[in-house]
């Protein structure tokens, strides 16, 4: 019996109409199906499969279709694998992509469009108030009285933000605006780098019916710098956690919200009862809560997935369709905002646990499960530094091209494991191999790989990966250097684009409005 399956672009098609569930995969390197795919489909690159897959598709039983540029080999392999790994209704999407656009559907460019389109959708519908640069500019010469949240991991704020704004991702934002803003004649901004996170942020506070005037930044980081202001950097502070009545009234909003779009909550008997079913029906567990809270304390069982990112994001966190979906985190309030966003785009099963960490918390992250995992011969990162010193031993690299530019291991190579022959031919064959990951689970199959390919050959690990080498406090180098192959690994957001990174800015701002006809077009989008 055959691995997998074949289904042409029609079948594909019917798949995503017929309310089953369905994975849909796209098993090209990111950069690559940045250019072009499948709306539903997500991205979980053929290199990476035996560290993702288990997570973002938990049931073996999950309808799963594969595709590629052309049918031409990675989806074919990938779909061996997971047969392999006990996947038991795997298909290859016949003629990939070309053929899906041969047959006149509708092909995307960009990252998490389904959520970027969601959010020109809201804007659309809601008619979400805006604020320009230059108007938000002369509101802060005047020094009116308003306060700008930046609706971004602290990560991004961190690296780029609105002079004077305060970080307040996703879901905080109704949890924590009844204490930055107690004042309601205060204005709201809410700013993102672009546009959805600002968009479905204010929403959010409007739709939560805080007394203040809410407005989204329009175009966000991205708007003031093509206006000609200067963004700041390093920036890291916080809106605080809410004290008792603004709890209370975050309690009250969120509440009114959760009636409003039809979130429903369970128990955790009816919890018990679903993770029983698992094997029948596809069922994920995410904490919306900040990584802070989330690594002090969480319900065993379940993943973090911080709101703001899991509405901005959905298809890095959820890839099953018509999954069941139970968001937690401490006392509703950003569970059930969350819920109603996700209710909004389509997700019929999504719930909220009640008084779901009520109970025994498991501190930390949980360990991901990695299928297929054997563990290669290793080398401590002192003993790989003596050893280069030495010389006739190669590093190379497998983080992405966005990590190994900005920090690696003096002399490495940077390699992609779906292109290890690429990389083979660029080293003497008499030299041992020393692979590297940036936390070194990902090196251990390429080791596997190269030895299968060359039997004869030494090849190590890097104990701990390049992590372990940057902990040893070794020196380090950062570039664009010693690349084995294309760089198309990931998608460059604008900002780290190494040139024409204003270009770059203006065409993302204009893709993302142009989404909502491509979306109308291509008719499977079910927005509310």
């Amino acid at each position: 019996m055959a691995a997998y399956q074949a289904a042409s672009p029609q079948t594909v098609k019917a798949m995503l109409r017929d309310g089953n569930e369905l994975a849909l995969v796209d098993v090209r390197e990111q950069g690559v199906y940045f250019h072009e795919h499948l709306l539903f489909a997500c991205c979980i690159p053929a290199g990476h499969l035996e560290l993702r897959v288990a997570g973002l598709i938990p049931r073996r039983g999950t309808r799963i279709v594969l595709c590629d540029a052309r049918d031409d080999g990675p989806a074919r392999s990938a779909a061996e694998k997971l047969a392999e790994f006990g996947y038991i209704d795997v298909a290859v999407m016949s003629g990939g992509v070309a053929a899906w656009r041969d047959a006149g559907f509708e092909v995307f460019s960009g990252v998490n469009v389904v959520s970027k389109a969601f959010g020109e959708y809201v804007e659309h519908r809601y008619d979400t108030p805006r604020i320009t640069a230059q108007q938000l500019a002369a509101k802060q010469e005047a020094r009116e009285n308003m306060i700008i949240l930046d609706s971004r991991p602290m990560h991004e704020f961190h690296n780029v933000s609105i002079p004077g704004g305060i970080d307040c991702p996703g879901a905080e934002l109704v949890y924590r605006v009844f204490d930055a803003a107690p004042d309601p004649e205060t204005l709201v901004v809410v700013n993102c780098a672009g546009r959805t996170r600002s968009i479905i942020g204010a929403q959010s506070l409007i739709n939560a019916g805080i007394p203040n005037r809410v407005v989204a930044l329009k175009d966000g980081t991205m708007g003031w710098q093509l206006a000609g202001y200067k963004p700041a950097n390093g920036e890291t502070q916080h809106a605080a956690a809410p004290g008792v009545a603004g709890l209370d009234k975050a309690k009250a909003a969120a509440g009114q919200v959760a009636e409003r779009f039809g979130v429903s909550e369970i128990d955790h008997a009816e919890l018990v009862q679903w993770r029983q079913q698992q094997e029948q029906h596809t069922l994920y567990v995410l904490d919306v809560r900040t990584p802070e809270e989330f690594a002090k304390g969480h319900l065993p069982g379940s993943h973090h997935a911080p709101g703001g990112q899991l509405v901005q994001a959905t298809d890095e966190y959820v890839v099953t369709r018509h999954a069941r979906i139970v968001l937690v985190d401490n006392d509703g309030v950003r569970a059930r905002m969350t819920a109603s966003w996700l209710k909004q785009m389509g997700w019929d099963d999504v719930y909220v646990l009640r008084d779901a960490l009520n109970q025994e918390l498991q501190p930390g992250d949980p360990a991901s499960t990695m299928l297929g995992y054997r563990q290669a011969e290793t080398i401590s990162a002192s003993a790989l530094n003596d050893r280069l010193q030495q010389g006739n031993v190669a590093v190379l690299d497998f983080a992405s091209s966005l990590q190994y530019r900005r920090q690696h291991i003096p002399g490495a190579s940077w390699a992609l494991r779906s292109r290890l022959d690429e990389a083979l031919d660029k080293i003497a064959s008499d030299i041992t191999l020393v692979i590297t990951s940036p936390d070194g689970l990902l090196a251990h199959y390429v080791a596997h790989d190269l030895t299968k390919r060359k039997p004869a050959r030494e090849v190590i690990v890097l104990d701990g990966g390049t992590r372990a080498w940057i902990d040893a406090r070794l020196t380090t180098s950062e570039g664009a250097e010693n690349l084995t192959t294309e760089a198309n690994d990931v998608w460059y957001k604008p900002y780290e684009q190494a040139s024409a990174i204003r270009e770059a800015m203006q065409g993302y701002l204009d893709w993302e409005v142009n989404l909502v006809n491509q979306i109308e077009r291509d008719g499977d989008a079910q927005f509310r």
